[in-house]
């Protein structure tokens, strides 16, 4: 943390429209040493003086001509904000009036003229202690909010690296690679943002979407690594993973969590209502089920399974635009076409293949 400067070092404004007791408060200060002394006879300079100087003290007289001290005082409130700046008034009047309108109005003190100098310095002190206490204060405040902003950025990158991880758990149960988890990742970020979403929704549906398979840790070997076609029993068995991941994710009530819930509960239904498991059907599905069900079946379609070959790029765009208003959002496979330059970059930054031409 910044330490702070000493008394001697803070700035003091003297405002009086009487040249004399201006240089007898100066005089008085600079005998102990106080550097940074500023002074105006012209009530009217005060609140431009105070936002290029930033001062720490003032000492402001009352009565002057244009502007009363009690009008400055209404003035500097407006510019002082949340800051403290003590204001210690300089008057010849001693009735209570005067004292209540000036302490009303923010003033921290008095000083009475004429001055005796051991008292406009114990004053003056007491007044920067008390100055230099809630800087340091705010000073402190700004230091541990960095902590908790610097702790909760440490938690939110080790829950994205946590789900990450968990998504990569699945598809090593797979006959998917690593690669895929990748892919699906950047396909799904890019169309978030293709679509109009915001940086932090690409961002969560980047880490959501690697979870999307989650569900595959419940199927069994025996069907999820078979290298032939499925039977209708293994098929209907192998269709229960959605359920199992949003079981294995919960209810969560992050953002995170829950984006990353619905992206593996609802990322096989289907446009028209045909898919599974609840047989929802076009904006019923969430949007980052719906983005992930196109980049899904893209990366399936172009990559090699033991149980097929990788489909041309060609192909694949071929099956997308005709299952466009079937099985995918019709506006999420346009601009997914649309842009597919860009998708192909990221497929061949992450393959563990080369999608084969036409």
């Amino acid at each position: 943390m910044m330490a702070l400067p000493s008394i001697t070092e803070a700035k003091i404004l003297i405002v009086d429209d009487n040249p004399a007791n201006i240089a007898l408060l100066e005089a008085i200060l600079e005998e102990e040493d106080y550097q940074h002394l500023y002074s105006t006879t012209d009530p009217r300079d005060v609140v431009g003086l105070y936002r290029q100087h930033d001062f720490d003290l003032i000492l402001l007289d009352i009565r002057m001509p244009w502007l009363s001290g009690f009008d400055v005082l209404e003035l500097l409130a407006e510019e002082f904000g949340e800051d403290y700046v003590p204001v210690i008034v300089l008057t010849a009047q001693t009735d209570m009036e005067t004292r209540h309108q000036a302490l009303a109005g923010g003033a921290k003190d008095f000083l009475t003229k004429p001055f005796d100098a051991w008292e406009v310095l114990l004053r003056i002190r007491n007044c920067l202690d008390t100055r230099m206490y809630f800087t340091r204060q705010v000073m402190r405040a700004e230091v541990l909010e960095q902590e908790v902003r610097k702790r909760t950025e440490e938690i939110w990158h080790t829950q994205l690296e946590i789900v990450r991880r968990l998504g990569v758990a699945g598809e090593f149960r797979d006959n998917e690679t690593g690669a895929h988890v990748e892919r699906m990742s950047h396909f799904c970020s890019l169309l978030a943002r293709k679509c109009g979403q915001d940086e932090d929704y690409a961002t969560m549906l980047f880490y959501a979407s690697t979870m999307h398979d989650v569900g595959k840790i419940g199927i069994g070997d025996q069907i999820l690594l078979k290298p032939a076609r499925l039977t209708d029993d293994e098929r209907e068995e192998i269709n229960r993973h959605p359920l199992i991941g949003s079981q294995i994710i919960g209810e969560h009530p992050s953002a995170l969590m829950s984006m990353a819930r619905e992206t593996a509960l609802y990322h096989h239904e289907k446009w028209d209502g045909s898919g599974y498991p609840h047989g929802c059907s076009g904006e019923e599905i969430p949007l980052c089920a719906r983005i992930a069900a196109v980049c899904d079946v893209f990366d399936a379609l172009t990559s090699t399974r033991p149980y097929k070959d990788a489909w041309s790029m060609e192909q694949a765009v071929a099956y997308l635009e005709e299952e466009a208003g079937h099985h995918f959002d019709p506006h999420l496979v346009q601009l997914f076409v649309t842009h597919l330059d860009e998708f192909v970059a990221i497929k061949r930054r992450f393959s563990d293949q080369e999608i084969p031409s036409a």
